[in-house]
């Protein structure tokens, strides 16, 4: 890419930034799993919005409307009830069940002080994340398909293969501060945030020359996040909205 066609498309992506940070984005634009985290305070409760972000968009929300997060404080066998008419998508009523269970078990504040911990210690939010995975199996032994789908596997040479989309997802909520993004989570630097990258996201970057690889994978996640600090060193994640609104609507900047 040439260095008059790069700033072209800095100036273009800025625009769409603009564009989408604002509140009415979430009201009026495409369904968003964030419609639903945005109001609720517990980090855990914003953490299972972003695990269900996958599927339909609208049905996503729908399914994330319908949970009653104040479970995640009840007793287990109060859990298992009420959670018993529910399931979504690779995710039975049992899955949920235990997933509530998982998060329930964690101490008060553990799923932040967990997360920063590993961070600061390797300066990668990946690390971050597999400390709370392998943290997720310690408090709680229960395997399915399903449930290991919507908490994610630790690589087994320690390197990621997945883009691990949701995780980085809830990371770009919890860190990142505008009129979308919660900003909860302080400790945390913009800088080390990896793009999350779904399908929409990585066939628009591909198709505006910002990702050169082929295979939808964690490597591609780091390119396309190398190639937007770029633009934005201290904040490369701010296009990720403006990325995915553009991929779901279709439409070519």
């Amino acid at each position: 890419m040439s260095e008059n066609a790069s700033i072209s498309l800095r100036e273009r992506l800025e625009a769409e930034v603009k564009k989408r940070n604002d509140p009415s984005e979430l009201l009026n634009g495409g369904a968003d799993p964030l419609q639903v985290a945005k109001d609720l305070e517990d980090d855990r409760a914003i953490l299972l919005c972003a695990l269900f972000g996958y599927g339909n968009a609208n049905a996503i929300v729908k399914f994330l409307k319908k949970l009653d997060f104040s479970l995640l404080n009840c007793d287990e066998a109060v859990l298992k009830e009420a959670l018993a008419p529910f399931y979504y998508r690779f995710q039975s009523s049992e899955d949920l069940f235990q997933i509530f269970v998982t998060l329930r078990r964690l101490e008060e504040g553990e799923l932040k002080e967990r997360f920063v911990e590993a961070y600061q210690k390797s300066g990668q939010v990946i690390e971050g994340v597999f400390a709370l995975i392998q943290r997720f199996e310690q408090v709680n032994h229960y395997e399915s398909r399903g449930y290991r789908f919507l908490i994610g596997s630790l690589p087994k040479n320690g390197r990621p293969t997945s883009p691990y989309k949701r995780w980085m997802m809830f990371l770009r909520w919890m860190v990142r501060h505008d009129a979308l993004d919660l900003g909860r989570w302080q400790e945390v630097s913009p800088a080390d945030l990896i793009i999350p990258l779904d399908t929409h996201t990585f066939h628009v970057s591909r198709q505006l020359g910002l990702l050169e690889r082929k295979t939808y994978d964690w490597k591609a996640a780091v390119e396309l996040t190398e190639r937007l600090k770029v633009f934005s060193p201290d904040d490369p994640v701010k296009y990720d909205f403006a990325l995915y609104r553009i991929g779901q609507e279709k439409s070519v900047i």
